[in-house]
Protein backbone atom coordinates (compact mmCIF):
# COMPACT_ATOMS: atom_id res chain seq x y z
CA UNK A 1 0.00 0.00 0.00
CA UNK A 2 1.19 3.56 -0.24
CA UNK A 3 0.64 6.10 1.78
CA UNK A 4 2.64 9.72 2.96
CA UNK A 5 4.55 9.95 6.44
CA UNK A 6 2.45 12.07 8.32
CA UNK A 7 4.78 12.37 11.65
CA UNK A 8 7.51 10.63 13.05
CA UNK A 9 9.07 11.49 16.95
CA UNK A 10 12.91 10.90 17.57
CA UNK A 11 12.05 10.56 21.01
CA UNK A 12 9.63 8.00 21.22
CA UNK A 13 10.64 6.15 17.34
CA UNK A 14 7.42 5.80 16.48
CA UNK A 15 5.64 7.79 13.62
CA UNK A 16 1.89 7.66 11.65
CA UNK A 17 0.97 7.19 7.67
CA UNK A 18 -1.37 8.16 6.28
CA UNK A 19 -2.31 5.23 3.71
CA UNK A 20 -4.11 5.94 0.08
CA UNK A 21 -7.39 4.19 1.76
CA UNK A 22 -7.90 7.09 4.22
CA UNK A 23 -6.80 5.17 7.17
CA UNK A 24 -3.91 6.02 9.31
CA UNK A 25 -1.17 3.42 10.54
CA UNK A 26 1.07 3.21 13.33
CA UNK A 27 4.68 2.34 13.12
CA UNK A 28 8.08 2.15 14.77
CA UNK A 29 11.62 2.83 13.38
CA UNK A 30 12.07 -0.69 13.41
CA UNK A 31 9.92 -0.66 10.86
CA UNK A 32 11.79 0.99 8.30
CA UNK A 33 13.53 -0.52 5.69
CA UNK A 34 15.20 2.62 3.67
CA UNK A 35 18.51 4.27 4.22
CA UNK A 36 16.68 7.52 3.78
CA UNK A 37 15.83 9.08 7.32
CA UNK A 38 12.60 9.18 8.57
CA UNK A 39 10.83 11.95 7.77
CA UNK A 40 7.23 13.58 7.71
CA UNK A 41 6.16 14.34 4.13
CA UNK A 42 7.76 11.52 2.51
CA UNK A 43 5.90 9.13 0.27
CA UNK A 44 6.40 5.34 1.81
CA UNK A 45 5.03 1.70 0.61
CA UNK A 46 4.01 -0.33 3.06
CA UNK A 47 2.77 -3.41 4.33
CA UNK A 48 -0.44 -3.05 6.27
CA UNK A 49 -1.23 -5.22 9.14
CA UNK A 50 -4.06 -4.12 10.88
CA UNK A 51 -3.54 -0.38 12.12
CA UNK A 52 0.14 -1.09 11.82
CA UNK A 53 2.40 -0.34 9.00
CA UNK A 54 4.99 -3.07 8.77
CA UNK A 55 8.18 -2.95 5.87
CA UNK A 56 8.49 0.46 4.70
CA UNK A 57 10.26 1.68 2.04
CA UNK A 58 10.23 4.93 0.52
CA UNK A 59 7.97 5.12 -2.90
CA UNK A 60 10.82 4.65 -5.39
CA UNK A 61 8.41 5.75 -8.14
CA UNK A 62 7.43 8.94 -6.95
CA UNK A 63 11.43 9.70 -6.20
CA UNK A 64 12.28 8.26 -9.51
CA UNK A 65 10.32 10.55 -11.65
CA UNK A 66 10.94 13.70 -9.28
CA UNK A 67 14.58 12.88 -9.35
CA UNK A 68 14.43 12.93 -13.34
CA UNK A 69 13.46 16.54 -13.01
CA UNK A 70 15.88 17.28 -10.44
CA UNK A 71 19.12 15.29 -10.94
CA UNK A 72 21.77 15.61 -8.51
CA UNK A 73 24.87 15.41 -11.12
CA UNK A 74 23.29 18.48 -13.34
CA UNK A 75 22.94 20.40 -9.42
CA UNK A 76 26.25 19.24 -8.61
CA UNK A 77 27.86 20.31 -11.89
CA UNK A 78 25.95 23.64 -12.21
CA UNK A 79 27.35 24.59 -8.55
CA UNK A 80 30.83 23.86 -9.00
CA UNK A 81 30.88 25.60 -13.00
CA UNK A 82 28.32 28.42 -12.59
CA UNK A 83 27.58 28.26 -8.70
CA UNK A 84 28.92 31.98 -7.96
CA UNK A 85 26.28 33.29 -9.91
CA UNK A 86 23.60 30.68 -7.78
CA UNK A 87 22.43 28.67 -11.91
CA UNK A 88 22.06 25.51 -9.24
CA UNK A 89 19.53 26.86 -6.80
CA UNK A 90 17.79 27.96 -9.99
CA UNK A 91 17.32 24.30 -11.34
CA UNK A 92 16.72 23.20 -7.76
CA UNK A 93 13.70 25.57 -8.13
CA UNK A 94 14.83 28.01 -5.49
CA UNK A 95 14.18 31.28 -7.28
CA UNK A 96 14.74 33.25 -3.71
CA UNK A 97 17.96 31.98 -3.06
CA UNK A 98 19.85 31.94 -6.77
CA UNK A 99 18.54 35.66 -7.11
CA UNK A 100 20.35 36.29 -3.53
CA UNK A 101 23.71 34.40 -4.78
CA UNK A 102 23.44 36.51 -8.22
CA UNK A 103 23.16 39.96 -6.07
CA UNK A 104 26.08 39.12 -4.01
CA UNK A 105 27.88 38.06 -6.97
CA UNK A 106 27.55 40.96 -9.06
CA UNK A 107 26.69 43.84 -6.20
CA UNK A 108 29.66 42.65 -4.28
CA UNK A 109 31.95 42.51 -7.26
CA UNK A 110 33.45 46.50 -6.43
CA UNK A 111 34.54 44.57 -3.17
CA UNK A 112 36.22 41.38 -4.23
CA UNK A 113 35.26 39.13 -1.39
CA UNK A 114 31.96 38.83 -1.74
CA UNK A 115 31.82 37.05 -5.04
CA UNK A 116 34.57 34.55 -4.11
CA UNK A 117 32.71 34.01 -0.72
CA UNK A 118 29.68 32.75 -2.34
CA UNK A 119 32.19 31.13 -5.42
CA UNK A 120 33.20 28.88 -2.10
CA UNK A 121 29.89 28.37 -1.05
CA UNK A 122 28.49 26.90 -4.40
CA UNK A 123 31.82 24.94 -4.76
CA UNK A 124 30.96 23.11 -1.59
CA UNK A 125 27.09 22.57 -2.14
CA UNK A 126 28.28 21.02 -6.15
CA UNK A 127 30.68 18.92 -3.86
CA UNK A 128 27.77 18.06 -1.12
CA UNK A 129 25.13 17.38 -4.14
CA UNK A 130 27.18 14.62 -5.92
CA UNK A 131 28.56 12.98 -2.45
CA UNK A 132 25.37 12.21 -1.34
CA UNK A 133 23.21 9.08 -2.44
CA UNK A 134 20.18 9.75 -4.53
CA UNK A 135 17.92 9.10 -1.87
CA UNK A 136 19.68 11.23 0.64
CA UNK A 137 19.71 14.39 -2.42
CA UNK A 138 16.39 13.27 -3.00
CA UNK A 139 14.70 13.57 0.40
CA UNK A 140 17.26 16.74 1.04
CA UNK A 141 16.48 18.70 -1.51
CA UNK A 142 13.58 17.50 -3.23
CA UNK A 143 11.21 16.44 -0.57
CA UNK A 144 12.57 18.85 2.22
CA UNK A 145 14.03 21.60 0.17
CA UNK A 146 16.86 22.96 2.01
CA UNK A 147 18.18 25.63 -0.05
CA UNK A 148 21.84 26.23 1.53
CA UNK A 149 24.10 23.77 2.90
Amino acid sequence: MRGKILDFSDANRTGLIGGDDGKRYEFSAADWKSEVVVAAGLEVDFVADGSRAKEIYVDIPSRTAASTDKNKVAAGLFAIFLGAIGIHKFYLGYSKAGIIMILVFFVGFILILPPIAISIIAFIEGIIYLTKTDEDFYQTYVINEKQWF
